[in-house]
Parts: C-alpha cells; sequence; structure tokens
C-alpha cells in the first residue's frame, strides 16, 4: 500500500469501534483470519487489486468467504473498506490493527530465523528471556532459513542478536581483507 496512514486512520477507526463493542481481542483474531487468507490466496489478492471488478462483485465474493466465520463487527469493517474502495489496503489495515492490539496490550513480536525448526522447548526457554529482558509478552514467529546456514537470528523491536554461520563467515572475510600483515604475500 502506498498511503499507511490511510491504513494507521482505519485501524485506529476499527479498534475504537471494536473498544466500544468489547470485541477487541476477537475482532484481532479475525483480521488475523483475513491476512491468512490473502496470503495463502494469491487470486484473491488479485481480485481486491484490480480496479476494473466493481466494488459489488468484490462484496460478493467477500461475503461468500467471510460472512459465516467474521462477526458483524468485522465484516461490517470489510463492507466500509469496499464501499470506500480501498480494498488493495485491507491487509495492510489489518496488520496496523494488529500493531495497535499488541501496543495497549504490551505484546512484542520476536521474529526468530533459523536454519532449521527449533523445538518447542528451546522455543519456550528463548520466550522467556526474551520476557524478562523487555518486560513484556513475547509472540514468537519462527523462519526457517537455511542460507544462515546455522546459529539464530532474533529480532524484537530495536533489539537484534545476529548468531548466525553467515554473518560469522562474513565478518571473517572482512577481517581477512583488511589484513595488513598479508597484503603482499
Amino acid at each position: 500500500m502506498k498511503n499507511p496512514k490511510v491504513a494507521s486512520r482505519y485501524a485506529k477507526a476499527l479498534y475504537d469501534y471494536a473498544g466500544e463493542k468489547n470485541q477487541v481481542e476477537a475482532v484481532k483474531d479475525e483480521l488475523q483470519q483475513i491476512i491468512r487468507t490473502l496470503k495463502e490466496n494469491r487470486e484473491l489478492q488479485i481480485v481486491l487489486d484490480s480496479p476494473i471488478i466493481v466494488p459489488s462483485k468484490k462484496h460478493a465474493i467477500f461475503s461468500q468467504i467471510f460472512s459465516n466465520t467474521l462477526s458483524e463487527t468485522s465484516f461490517t469493517f470489510l463492507d466500509v473498506i469496499l464501499k470506500k474502495k480501498r480494498e488493495p489496503a485491507i491487509e495492510s489495515i489489518c496488520e496496523e490493527y494488529i500493531k495497535l492490539y499488541n501496543k495497549e496490550h504490551n505484546i512484542k513480536v520476536a521474529n526468530i530465523t533459523t536454519a532449521q525448526p527449533i523445538s518447542d522447548t528451546l522455543i519456550a526457554k528463548i520466550r522467556t528471556i526474551l520476557e524478562e529482558k523487555t518486560q513484556s509478552t513475547i509472540e514468537i514467529k519462527q523462519v526457517v532459513d537455511p542460507d544462515i546456514i546455522g546459529g539464530i537470528l532474533i529480532n524484537v523491536d530495536d533489539f537484534f542478536i545476529d548468531a548466525s554461520v553467515i554473518s560469522k563467515i562474513h565478518k571473517l572475510k572482512q577481517e581477512f581483507a583488511h589484513n595488513i600483515y598479508q597484503v603482499n604475500y
């Protein structure tokens, strides 16, 4: 989305409305479901982004997909987004809402990248350490990236730990490239 202010404003409005209805957490869960659905269905994302498809058709598609699974609050929100022709921003708005929720409930997201999946016990230990360090509830998002070769990358807000093998290899390459004792050898 090109205008993050739009996402922020719609998310704030929905958060306030859900707060009035005492449905803040339920709406957050439903918005996570919408994000998952959009990410899993590329065709749906293409339909949303298309200016050729009329809003009434998009509304019919959303009704078929979400009418039985979303609360009235969330479905009304989607209806407003479609009527205002902001459907390309739906995913961004949902993500902004989740950020608002996390901020209000002192939840921080920890992105953990490893070369191979790690056990649940190790994730629990990492969560405990991060919760003590940040004084907040930690939600873990694990990413498996074989390119880091081994080790772990942890990112929580501005807090970053790079204990990956690939970063150590890059550091060694830099050290060897700048080694003044071996220049003309």
